[in-house]
């Protein structure tokens, strides 16, 4: 990471953990009166589901070139990832600090290291023949 993008980056490393506290305050809090609390009292279906339906904006809102709806839209998908993480405990910083690991390396490099095939492979075609 350059020295001109460190700053930038803590920002963005704050803003992202000062969400994860407010979500974290929301857990068992009144569905009628917060949005975070009604989407964690609805479970993690309900939750996955809305990331779903913000993904499909995303895209469609990248696929129609308007930057201000594609950030818009992008917010909007990360704040309910980061939803999802609160569901499951996990705190940003784990996603942060996985990004970090894979910074420098290739793509293909990274799949490989995960043992993940790049296509279907045996186990996804067992049952098939």
């Amino acid at each position: 990471m350059s020295e001109s993008s460190r700053p930038a980056g803590q920002a963005a490393e704050a803003i992202l953990s000062r969400l994860a506290e407010v979500l974290a305050s929301r857990r068992g809090g009144d569905p009628d009166r917060s949005y975070v609390a009604r989407l964690f009292s609805k479970g993690n279906d309900a939750i996955l589901k809305k990331i779903g339906e913000e993904a499909t904006e995303t895209v469609m809102a990248a696929k129609d070139g308007v930057a201000e709806r594609i950030v818009s839209e992008t917010a909007d998908l990360w704040f309910h990832c980061l939803v999802m993480l609160e569901f499951h405990g996990i705190r940003p910083e784990r996603v942060l600090e996985e990004l970090a690991r894979r910074e420098g390396l290739s793509g293909l490099e990274e799949k490989a290291s995960r043992g993940t095939a790049t296509g279907p492979g045996p186990a996804s075609e067992k049952g098939k023949e």
